[in-house]
């Protein structure tokens, strides 16, 4: 596709961009996905877990790294909780490239450090590397391009509460077969996790700021980090530290004229966990079909049936979980007594609406 049109432009190329591009292309579609990185899933911003359904979702698993048969959470009190929780700890950037794979096996380009700048008069406006600019006429749009959209941007929808993360690779004592999560009323609104991954783990901490009032982020990890030592879970020095934007507001809308907007860019992560990925894979999945089917029929009002559709999957829970963190917010001083009602560990969680 060297030309200056294509079918469906979607631009980004991580779970959900490449899953769009996937359910596009493999139908016939021409498909072109622009990705500002020059290399697909680096830097990683994930804690690299998955649920175990996902893998009915991918070809490739050259991904997985380890099996984890359930989740520990721990209180600021030192009450603890387990349950059951079937999933896998992976590579997140092979995880992205095996998907950028299937996209182009499937018949679609993807371009490398190339941003989407602009859009007027249906043509996109692209910047290859520094200063190559190019135009693309397309007929659909579809933006994965993350928390910060600039594709949500065209259409005035936008993430408007998103909370930091950052995230530190440490080498493990021994072995873990679960992962743990972590609350302290230091990491407002937010949490801390350990998740393994063979013989180290990630350690990262996603909280809100709180305004002079809650010490800083990078404070609140390295007092995780002190405790997981104490606890002898972990040992040597952190590396590898990355760091991310997690929506966590209520899903915006996801549907305008000829653009679709699919994962963090349509605000799909979980508001309390801040999971994403398999939203991102399944809406992403969504996104592609109805746009292609739109374009089979010459009609694009068909494009709405995917806001329909990906909300009847994944609707439901994330409306009880963003009810949930601005009850957790609001309540934050009392948080042994709240979080039951507030985390996905409990029972609690998942009474009423």
């Amino acid at each position: 596709m060297k030309g200056a049109s294509c079918d469906i432009l979607v631009v980004g190329a991580g779970p959900a961009g490449s899953s769009a591009a996937i359910g596009a292309a493999g139908k016939g579609a021409r498909v072109l996905v622009v990705e500002r990185g020059s290399v697909i899933g680096v830097p990683v911003r994930c804690a690299e877990y998955i649920p175990a359904p996902l893998l009915g979702e991918v070809h490739d698993r050259s991904f997985l790294v380890q099996s984890i048969r359930g989740m520990r959470t721990f209180l600021p009190g030192g009450e603890e909780t387990e349950i059951r929780a079937s999933g896998f700890t992976i590579r997140r950037d092979r995880f992205d490239q095996s998907l950028a794979k299937e996209a182009e096996r499937s018949g679609a380009e993807i371009r490398l450090s190339t941003r989407a700048l602009s859009r007027s008069h249906g043509e996109v406006l692209l910047r290859e590397g520094k200063d190559r600019f190019s135009t693309v006429k397309a007929k659909i749009v579809i933006g994965a391009d993350g928390p910060h959209s600039t594709v949500g941007r065209w259409i005035g929808s936008v993430n408007r509460r998103m909370i930091p993360a950052i995230q530190v690779s440490v080498p493990l004592v021994n072995a873990l077969d679960q992962t743990e999560v972590y609350f302290d009323k230091d990491m407002y609104g937010g949490y801390g996790w350990l998740f393994p991954k063979g013989d180290v783990a990630n350690v990262g901490v996603g909280m809100k700021s709180g305004g002079g009032r809650i010490p800083s982020i990078k404070h609140a990890l390295d007092r995780l980090l002190c405790t997981l030592r104490e606890h002898e879970k972990i040992r040597g020095e952190p590396r590898a530290m990355t760091g991310g934007w997690i929506p966590v507001a209520p899903s915006i809308k996801t549907t305008q004229g000829n653009v679709l907007l699919v994962g963090d860019a349509a605000g799909q992560t979980h508001p309390i966990t801040g999971a994403g990925v398999a939203q991102a894979v399944i809406c992403g999945r969504k996104a592609g079909k109805w746009a292609f089917r739109a374009l089979e029929r010459g009609d694009f009002g068909l494009l709405s049936r995917y806001e329909e559709d990906w909300r009847d999957h994944f609707g439901a829970s994330l409306e009880r979980a963003s009810k949930r963190r601005r009850k957790l917010e609001r309540e934050w001083g009392r948080l042994e007594q709240v979080l039951k009602t507030c985390w996905i560990a409990y029972r609690e969680y998942y009474a009423g609406s």
